[in-house]
């Protein structure tokens, strides 16, 4: 069964690593349709399957047009394959190869993603992973959440969360202090740090090792945007993004209502982004245009293995 739906695609070449796995660039061969694939090595992701199976549940109940669309799973061989929505522009984290963003394209990228984490946390969900690398841009602009591989679904009972996970440079300091739990307030850590990342092209501390910086979020000040280059909305919007005490920081309702928001642009500007990508790629040689082609280098091994255990049984 899982080997006729895997063969109803064409796999055609790897997009980039997200959490637990490996994307591909695939086709439909029935509708022509073109999707991402996820490829997750069940073999070597034993102790992640509880995350795994969090992932395609989160992204299984998720209707909304701010967040990647999840059309199906199977297992074939040792391989997870999670069929998702293929969005042309790439990430965030890609487009920003160039350099950082303006302003004006940081203030319709932060609206986008507000619409979406308010439909999660109106949802109960909490993405808990928000960064460059997690925002997708589709060919005509449009923005879309990705990767909810740490993604954790609140129940009615029980509001706050005490695990341990995310990338410590987005992390909000409750959720590393872990005295008191967290809720849906930590992806808006997250967003103000995303839009720093935006803005000079790299987190706060990035040139910190991660285990410093675990202990340096909880214990020093907010990161804020500094000086002239930046207009006094943005600098605002990041502040109340990066309050420390998550009960007075501000929600993604909220600010959906702040001044920078509401001056944001149309998403057709974002292809600005992609197109100066283009240029780039184009201005470095054609050196990154080169895409890894899918090698099914795991199938062919269980093949042969398999063949060679029953050519020495038959002997």
């Amino acid at each position: 069964m899982a080997s006729s739906l895997a063969s109803k695609f064409e796999v055609l070449e790897e997009l980039g690593s997200g959490s637990f796995g490996v994307v591909y660039k695939a086709i439909e061969k029935e509708s022509g349709t073109v999707v991402a694939i996820k490829h997750i090595d069940l073999e070597s992701s034993e102790d992640d399957i509880q995350e795994i199976q969090q992932e395609i549940s989160v992204l299984s109940t998720c209707a909304s047009p701010f967040v990647t669309q999840y059309y199906g799973s199977f297992v074939r061989g040792y391989k997870l394959w999670i069929v998702m929505e293929y969005l042309a522009g790439g990430s965030c984290l890609d487009l920003l190869k160039p350099g950082p963003f303006s302003e004006a394209h940081i203030a319709i990228l932060m609206r986008e993603l507000l619409l979406g984490l308010d439909y999660l946390h109106r949802e109960n969900k909490i993405h808990r992973d928000i960064k460059a690398a997690n925002v997708l841009l589709s060919g005509t602009g449009q923005v879309k959440l990705a990767d909810f591989g740490v993604a954790a679904q609140l129940s009615s009972l029980k509001s706050q969360r005490n695990t341990f996970v995310g990338t410590p440079f987005w992390m909000a300091p409750e959720v590393i202090s872990q005295t008191t739990g967290y809720d849906f307030k930590a992806d808006i850590w997250s967003l103000g740090i995303t839009a720093m990342e935006l803005a000079q092209g790299e987190p706060p501390n990035a040139a910190i090792h991660p285990m410093k910086v675990l202990f340096l979020i909880p214990k020093e000040p907010a990161p804020r945007l500094v000086g002239n280059r930046w207009s006094k909305d943005f600098k605002d919007f990041v502040e109340k993004c990066l309050n420390k005490d998550p009960i007075k920081r501000a929600s993604a309702r909220e600010l959906l209502r702040h001044k920078f928001i509401r001056n944001a642009g149309r998403t057709q500007l974002l292809r600005d982004l992609i197109e100066r990508k283009q240029k780039w790629v184009g201005s470095q040689g054609g050196r990154q245009a080169h895409p890894k082609l899918y090698q099914a280098t795991m199938f062919v091994l269980a093949f042969l293995t398999m063949l060679t255990r029953m050519l020495i049984v038959a002997r």
